[in-house]
């Protein structure tokens, strides 16, 4: 063989703009993997040099065939397996040894895998793969795949082949071809965030299509994907498979109640990536967003031609976390005047039948809503787009309404969504073509508008403390963890560590009862007897101390004072730290009905105080906290404050798993911890 060095390439460039590619076990039968490989192959044969390599014949797909990749007359960028597995380690072997700096592999079961992937790597080659579907980029006509693509704007990666082609063939179904498509298999070697990182120069790529089971070096992930969302192109994300054995491990309540989708969704919200649930979902977002606008806010302005359609419409919207405002007089008597006497004009907008003495009332009263300022986004829903089927002399006039509601959609920067009766017909076509999403359902509709609001990119507001995190190193026990909160700036009621009755009736000499007695070094005191309250005076606190001392035995006991403020809330503030996702905070109901309640927030941390707030603003028990049947509102502030500084205190100290102060008493002075628990992080291992 005559030797010839691969063309210098970057890392990631021989899975996308290949000058020369091999097929290994290319084959002439449609069955097979290999012809599948060879002919896409082929099919840029105009842009790379294309090898094909079986050792049972001469010609393949009317091409020269070499036996063995030694045999070629260069070596090529990209090698792509797909010969059986006992055969791949072999071939990689003599890959390594020509000088192939790209593997892409396709089988699957090889034995050795992990290994094999480290040899690659060491020998500064890399490998996608291993039981990957293949990879395709519409910009350089490279497809080593299995079936064929549609191009269009939509990259796809994929841990799992199958879906990754649902999605391509979804796509292509409704408009929406693929920008780049790579199935990334097993990961043995290159992952999912390096192939994303590569898409932040992809000109055809303009919306991701992110499909994991896993999240290994999450943070990594999710800072490429929050890149990508601030060159514009925002990350659809499907997941199924996100562990829980961070939570099944979990030792505070804060671990326990916060599932592995949980702590996805808040890293989502962190990265500006929007998480979805089905396939068809994911490429409905992904229709509006390519056709439209992102909305400011949640205000929708829902109009129909019938009041049946019209609440459904709202109910829907309602349901869906986007909010359908009462007009103001002002704004529905203007919209009134536009319609037959009777016609709801408070949103909904019921035209009642005005669409029949003139079509162009439908323009006008979208264009209307869309110049007030009181709406985010306007939802047509109905029987508009019938008109052309329906009557095929009123098409050129459906055909205008449509092209007037698209620029004035596009004029006011604000989105207009319609569900039709007929999402084929003419008139659908034309509100696509400017840049009106239409779809057959109301469900879809607001499935389209309520996915394009949450790709809104979120403020996010950033702590404002100076006081540096205390960084000494941890102990166990209640006392530790109030002593490290309080340097942080928490606020607990007097108290002190005690180890006998005696010590402890001379402490309460300086306290101010009611007492609290505390078995320091429990983690979960209230179920195991540690903890009692109530304690009125000397006498009862020698009684209480001599009866846990009897139960529990020797240890730190704390004795503090007890919190008898009036009108207090009872919340939880938690912390821990995700292995794969990183810190996140956690806010709830507090108490020792935590777990019953359920009623828990959930961000990514550091949390500045806007983001802080908006976690409480989420709670069903934020009433209490704003002042509830009379009862004063409590110290918001105080709490928002508490909020920030454990956020930044899981985020700055990766020594710390878990974080829970339960409760946080908060009362209309300020907000007073009363039991807090930190868990240090396990060892990592060495090498």
């Amino acid at each position: 063989m005559t030797t010839v060095v691969a063309e210098s390439v970057t890392q990631l460039s021989a899975f996308s703009d290949p000058a020369s590619v091999a097929v290994v076990g290319a084959s002439a039968d449609p069955a097979k993997w290999g012809y599948w490989l060879a002919s896409g192959a082929l099919i840029g044969e105009h842009r790379r040099r294309v090898h094909l390599v079986n050792r049972r014949t001469d010609t393949l797909l009317e091409h020269p065939c070499h036996p063995n990749l030694s045999a070629l007359p260069e070596v090529p960028d990209l090698v792509a397996l797909c010969v059986p597995a006992p055969f791949v380690s072999d071939v990689v072997d003599e890959a390594l040894a020509l000088g192939v700096r790209g593997f892409l592999g396709v089988t699957a079961g090889v034995p050795g895998e992990a290994e094999l992937a480290a040899r690659i790597r060491s020998a500064g080659a890399r490998l996608v793969g291993t039981n990957s579907l293949g990879i395709y980029d519409s910009a350089t006509d490279l497809s080593l795949a299995w079936g064929r693509f549609t191009p269009g704007p939509l990259a796809i990666i994929s841990q799992s082949g199958q879906l990754g082609s649902e999605l391509a063939t979804l796509g292509a179904r409704h408009g929406v071809g693929v920008s780049r498509f790579v199935s990334i298999g097993n990961q043995s070697d290159v992952t999912a965030a390096e192939l994303l990182a590569d898409l932040g120069n992809h000109d055809p790529t303009r919306v991701i299509a992110l499909y994991l089971e896993s999240f290994s070096d999450g943070e990594s992930l999710f800072r490429t994907l929050r890149a990508l969302r601030d060159t514009g192109r925002p990350t659809l994300l499907l997941t199924v498979g996100a562990s829980a054995a961070s939570t099944r491990l979990a030792r505070s309540h804060t671990g326990s109640l916060t599932s592995a989708v949980d702590v996805v969704d808040a890293a989502c919200r962190a990265a500006g990536v929007l998480r979805v649930s089905t396939p068809d979902e994911l490429i409905t977002v992904a229709r509006a967003f390519l056709s439209t606008t992102v909305p400011v806010g949640n205000r929708v302005a829902i109009v129909g031609d019938s009041g049946g359609q019209c609440a459904i419409a709202a109910d829907v919207t309602s349901a869906s976390a986007l909010t359908v405002p009462d007009f103001s007089p002002a704004l529905a008597e203007s919209i009134a005047l536009q319609l037959p006497p009777g016609a709801a004009s408070s949103n909904p907008v019921d035209l009642a039948g005005a669409g029949e003495q003139d079509l162009g009332s439908y323009a006008s009263v979208v264009e209307h809503l869309l110049r007030a300022d009181e709406s985010d986004a306007v939802v047509l829903t109905g029987y508009f787009g019938c008109y052309a089927r329906d009557a095929p002399t009123l098409a050129e006039r459906e055909a205008a309404v449509a092209e007037r509601i698209g620029r004035a959609s596009a004029e006011t920067g604000k989105p207009v969504v319609v569900h039709t009766m007929a999402p084929e017909s003419r008139t659908a076509e034309a509100l696509w073509r400017h840049g009106v999403p239409v779809f057959d359902t109301i469900d879809s509709a607001i499935r389209a508008l309520s996915g394009l609001s949450r790709l809104r990119p979120q403020k996010q507001s950033n702590p404002t403390l100076s006081e540096p995190v205390p960084k000494d190193g941890l102990r166990a026990g209640y006392w530790a963890a109030r002593e490290l909160l309080t340097d942080l700036g928490v606020a607990f009621p007097d108290g002190a560590v005690v180890r006998t009755h005696e010590e402890a009736v001379d402490v309460a000499g300086r306290l101010r009862a009611p007492f609290v007695l505390k078995a320091s070094w429990l983690e979960h005191k209230s179920e195991a007897g540690g903890v009692v309250v109530g304690i009125d005076g000397p006498e009862q606190l020698a009684r209480t101390f001599q009866d846990m001392h009897s139960r529990l035995g020797d240890g730190d006991y704390v004795l503090e004072e007890q919190d008898t403020r009036a009108g207090t809330v009872e919340i939880l503030v938690g912390a821990r730290r995700d292995p794969d996702l990183g810190p996140v905070i956690v806010v709830g109901a507090g108490g020792t009905e935590t777990e019953v309640l359920q009623d828990i927030g959930l961000e990514s941390a550091p949390v500045g105080p806007d983001d802080a707030l908006a976690m409480l603003e989420r709670l069903r028990c934020m009433p209490l906290l704003r002042g509830w049947r009379g009862r004063p509102a409590v110290c918001v502030d105080g709490l928002v404050d508490v909020i920030t500084r454990v956020s930044r205190l899981i985020a700055e100290r990766p020594d710390i798993a878990e974080i829970e102060l339960n409760p946080v008493r908060v009362a209309p002075d300020g907000a007073l911890t009363v039991d807090a628990l930190v868990v240090a992080a396990e060892p990592t291992p060495a090498p």
